[in-house]
C-alpha cells in the first residue's frame, strides 16, 4: 500500500513540474501543447470517462495520465525540468489549480453524445 501512495505522490509532483514547465520559454512548442493537454486534463475536476463506469472509469487515472506524464517529461529538456522541480514544490504547498474549462468541455462532450443517442433512439421509435 505504501508503494501505491508513493507512486501517487510522485505523479502529483510530476504534474506540478509539467505545470511549471509549460510556462517556461525553453520548452519547445510541441512539448508545450502536449503538456498543456495533460496538465489541463489532470487538473480538470471532471474525468473524460466517469469513475462510476466499471473498469473503464479508472483507466484514465491509471493509464492515460501516467503515460501522458511520461511522454511529456521525455519531450522537455532535463535542465528545464531541474529548474521546475523547486517551483513545483512551492506551488504544491498552495494547492492545485482547478481547470473548469476542460471540465466544461468534457460535460459538453457527454451532453452532445447523450443528445445524439436520444435523437437516434426516438428516430427509430418514430419510424
Amino acid at each position: 500500500m505504501e508503494k501505491i501512495k508513493a507512486w501517487a505522490r510522485n505523479l502529483k509532483k510530476q504534474i506540478f513540474i509539467l505545470y511549471v514547465a509549460y510556462k517556461d520559454k525553453r520548452v519547445p512548442w510541441y512539448a508545450k501543447l502536449f503538456t498543456a493537454c495533460i496538465v489541463a486534463y489532470a487538473f480538470s475536476p471532471i474525468d473524460l470517462i466517469p469513475d462510476f463506469i466499471p473498469i473503464l472509469g479508472y483507466l484514465d487515472d491509471l493509464i492515460i495520465i501516467p503515460l501522458g506524464i511520461f511522454i511529456a517529461l521525455k519531450m522537455i529538456p532535463n535542465d528545464v525540468i531541474a529548474d521546475c522541480i523547486v517551483k513545483a514544490e512551492e506551488i504544491m504547498k498552495n494547492g492545485k489549480p482547478k481547470n473548469w474549462f476542460v471540465g466544461s468541455l468534457i460535460v459538453l462532450t457527454w451532453s452532445m453524445l447523450f443528445l445524439w443517442i436520444m435523437i437516434k433512439i426516438y428516430q427509430i421509435a418514430l419510424v
